[in-house]
């Protein structure tokens, strides 16, 4: 079902070329997920998953990153596999898509993001895809004879190369087809059982599939005036899902479940359209700007470190690294609590004994930073304040002493984004408008000027193909 491009097979393949779940690691990595440190064993999934994160296939927003992962663990607790370690990343493509590699890694791209109307159906996707891991989908999995397209497809993730994309173009092609279609019903009602057990209304993964079939409906549109062989995003679900029995039957029996704990409106009002907002949509922004200095567009901040230190957005973190691995500073991001000043957030999150404790106030940002030791070994540690976030600082190095000066450096330089700094080139996002009396989406598509735009307001509404909207209604525009 999700699996709606050639990069689901990818990670068959992957799986696949492994033997299980690698339930045994070999050695120990740490990455910062949801603005904690976990363990990941060095298995091939692993080394797969730093491969993407490496090569800059992961969107940048820690705050959307740390917003998924939530939902994404309380899945995880409510699921079969409570105590297993699962890792779930936003790719910075504009593919409706959605994947997992056995080993607990969760793909999403933020196309598929812009399509969904609520969390209820995001904890659809992830728990789809989660229901795959748990039944071992890809050790099951025999898929032969498609390798090279795997690494091609690979390949595109990292390098976005034009070329690859029409060679392992889900259109028209066969090796789609993933898992079958007995898999993806397991997938469906392992799915949503957890979703049940995690306080969530398992419908919603009718409708997110519902949401797939009317993008395969307009491809199949666009595909018969152009000519060109017709869109199938899965090939498994001949009937749209409010015709599709079996379906049904299998996501609504979940909603009879009377075993696990059931928790009540696990949604927040308007959250999902908070981290919605400003997601951007389409093809990726990208921007050249000062060497040496980091900018992030959607949060307006930017940082300076020292040449020749690699930046690199994996999730929840940010992580600046020395080239030779002796150096490194994490920064995560939390609400901010207007209560505690950030002296406070830093003496009750930091472990160890703190000294050379020194204010912050810097480019109108106020904060705190001090040195933190135990163990026998220190970390420089910072917490600064900007509009309604939190921002954590967590710097550590082999020589820590000699390389504290630097590590002080790059939280000293941490600023609010200049006027001039802003994205660089024209990108599209999405924002959110509430419709204004007499509005018609033919109307308001009138103001967007992209291809199809009545036929894509529709889509990333929940219109299509018909649908008008409410006056009062908060809708999705591309702007």
């Amino acid at each position: 079902m999700l699996q709606i491009t050639v990069l689901i097979v990818a990670a068959i393949v992957l799986t696949t070329l492994i033997t299980g779940c690698a339930d045994t690691p070999t050695s120990d990595s740490r990455v910062v997920i949801g603005g904690r440190e976990v363990s990941v064993e060095s298995s091939d999934e692993a080394k797969e998953h730093q491969k993407i994160v490496a090569g800059g296939a992961v969107y940048d927003d820690p705050e959307l990153a740390a917003y998924i992962d939530g939902i994404g663990q309380r899945l995880v607790k409510a699921s079969d596999w409570p105590n297993d370690t699962f890792i779930f990343t936003i790719i910075d493509s504009p593919d409706i898509n959605a994947f997992a590699m056995a080993g607990g890694f969760v793909y999403i791209n933020r196309g598929l993001l812009s399509y969904l109307d609520s969390e209820a159906e995001l904890a659809g996707v992830l728990s789809h895809e989660i229901g795959h891991i748990t039944a071992r989908h890809s050790a099951r999995q025999q898929t032969a004879g498609i390798t090279n397209q795997v690494i091609a497809t690979t390949t595109y993730i990292l390098t976005g190369s034009g070329d690859l994309a029409d060679a392992s173009n889900m259109y028209g092609t066969e090796i789609v087809r993933g898992y079958g279609r007995e898999h993806e019903l397991e997938a469906d009602g392992l799915g949503a059982k957890f979703m049940h057990n995690a306080g969530y209304d398992p419908e919603a993964l009718l409708e997110v599939i519902g949401v797939l079939k009317d993008q395969e409906q307009f491809q199949r549109v666009k595909a018969k005036s152009s000519g060109k062989p017709v869109a199938s995003y899965h090939g498994l679900y001949a009937t749209h899902p409010r015709n599709d029995q079996r379906l049904q039957t299998v996501i609504r029996t979940a909603g009879d479940l009377t075993t696990g704990e059931t928790l009540l409106d696990p949604e927040v009002p308007g959250e999902f359209r908070r981290h919605i907002e400003g997601l951007v949509w389409g093809p990726s922004v990208q921007s050249e700007r000062e060497d040496n200095r980091y900018y992030h567009n959607k949060l307006g901040f930017s940082f300076e470190h020292p040449p020749g230190w690699d930046v690199t957005a994996g999730g929840p973190s940010i992580v600046a690294t020395a080239a030779d691995g002796s150096a490194s500073m994490t920064l995560t991001l939390r609400r901010q609590d207007r209560a505690s000043t950030p002296r406070q957030v830093l003496e009750s999150a930091a472990t160890g004994s703190l000294a050379a404790g020194t204010e912050l106030d810097q480019a109108g940002l106020k904060g705190y930073t001090a040195v933190a030791s135990g163990a026998g070994s220190s970390k420089r540690l910072a917490v600064i304040d900007y509009k309604s976030l939190t921002y954590l600082f967590d710097g550590a190095a082999d020589n820590f002493t000699s390389e504290d000066p630097q590590l002080l450096a790059i939280i000293e330089s941490f600023r609010p984004m200049h006027p001039k700094e802003q994205q660089a080139g024209k990108g599209n996002y999405i924002h959110y408008i509430q419709v204004p009396r007499g509005a018609t989406m033919e109307s308001l598509a009138a103001s967007v000027r992209l291809p199809d735009a009545e036929a894509q307001l529709r889509l990333l509404n929940g219109l299509y193909p018909r649908g008008e909207p409410r006056t009062g209604d908060w809708i999705k525009m591309i702007k």
